[in-house]
């Protein structure tokens, strides 16, 4: 059974909450004093403050007075209102922690006044004071923390949309650009790259947390989650930051992500998203997860008006794919090998592991397959093109 409040404190009690307005203005002065934030920003008005404060102390004051039905959804109210103002929570707690004193001090002069409460009736309303002001306060930052996440989710939700306008071409209009950027926390100019990665079944990230480990990095990004694309705009601020990024995908990836050339116009992003793919889809050149889309001129062309390209690869390496997929593998590894080091078969030798005269060997046999010979320049940019074409083709696991 719950012990009979003391006469004497509930007594007191019922006169502070008489005054608790006036009460409440002298706090919202103090408050405005104390706390940097409500002193220096206007985004809560002096009534609204001085409304709130009110309420906190005719909820403290009421259960001193022995009300056993106190107003939590005055506390709830605040603290959704302040959450919705963008007021910090440190700042709203600082504002709570003058309140408590404020009520604790004017609770002791009005018993030095009254002259009839003793010492044990003073502990108890200072007990009842701080255990209704924790009461107070837990169901105002309640109230802002769920707030919060809603605001939160509805904003993710709001700039997850936009990041898909721009992957899709949705937007173009230059003002629209601007609101979008500064929406996405990204400047308004480039460059940006896309960073494509995929996901490990519908719904779930390929790339947890990046967007945070990025921003750790002071790098600022914005993603969109698709049903077979993780898919995020990343700014670079600086040309060393492209090395950055891929260092931390490679921490987080578990799964292949490509990363488009650089641009600078956000509505370029669509075409950013389908190099992005490109540098997915291809076969790998390295042990890598993360593949880079190379923004050579002969990387543009090979990933440009796909029906054609793939004819053109078709019509000059078409005879290699007659080959044994081993032995065509072979040819194919030793040609890129061999553009890689200049043309010199000694240097594709040692990158390949094998003798210079297989290397020659090898090369012989390309010409002899596709018609073209490796000493005249039309045929080599041909045959180069062909073979770029053949790198970005999409893996055999995806066709």
């Amino acid at each position: 059974m719950a012990a009979s409040p003391d006469p004497s404190v509930a007594a007191m009690g019922r006169v502070m909450l008489g005054h608790a307005d006036e009460l409440g203005a002298e706090l919202a002065d103090l408050i405005r004093v104390q706390v940097d934030f409500y002193g220096s920003s206007a985004v809560v008005a002096k009534d609204e403050l001085r409304q709130s404060c009110a309420a906190n102390i005719a909820f403290v004051f009421r259960q001193l007075s022995g009300d056993a039905d106190p107003d939590i959804p005055a506390a709830a109210e605040t603290g959704t209102a302040r959450a919705r103002a963008g007021v910090p929570l440190p700042a709203v707690m600082d504002a709570y922690r003058v309140g408590f004193r404020f009520m604790w001090e004017a609770t002791i002069a009005e018993a030095r006044r009254n002259g009839d409460l003793s010492i044990d009736s003073i502990l108890d309303a200072t007990s009842q004071i701080l255990l209704a002001q924790d009461t107070f306060t837990q169901a105002m930052t309640t109230a802002y923390r769920k707030q919060l996440t809603i605001q939160i989710l509805s904003h993710e939700e709001e700039r997850s949309a936009l990041v898909e306008a721009l992957l899709f071409r949705r937007i173009t209009d230059r003002h629209n650009l601007w609101e979008i950027a500064d929406t996405l926390r990204l400047p308004t100019s480039g460059p940006y790259v896309v960073v494509a990665a995929e996901v490990p079944e519908i719904g779930r990230l390929g790339l947890p947390e990046i967007a945070s480990k990025l921003d750790v990095r002071d790098i600022r990004s914005a993603w969109r989650l698709l049903p077979d694309l993780q898919v995020g705009i990343v700014y670079l601020r600086a040309p060393a930051v492209l090395g950055t990024v891929v260092e931390v995908l490679e921490g987080v990836a578990s799964s292949r992500v490509g990363i488009s050339p650089r641009f600078d116009n956000l509505a370029e992003t669509g075409e950013g998203l389908r190099l992005a793919r490109l540098a997915i889809a291809g076969e790998p050149s390295s042990k890598s997860l993360v593949a880079l889309f190379d923004d050579s001129p002969l990387a543009f062309a090979a990933a440009s008006a796909p029906d054609t390209m793939t004819r053109i690869r078709t019509s000059i390496l078409g005879p290699l794919d007659e080959l044994p997929d081993a032995e065509r593998q072979i040819l194919v590894t030793t040609f890129e090998a061999w553009l890689d080091t200049g043309g010199s078969a000694n240097d594709t030798a040692t990158a390949i592991f094998c003798h210079p005269n297989t290397v020659r060997h090898r090369l012989r046999r390309i010409e002899e397959r596709t018609g073209r010979s490796l000493s005249r320049p039309r045929d080599v940019a041909e045959l180069c093109l062909a073979f770029e074409i053949e790198r970005r083709r999409p893996r055999a696991s995806e066709t």
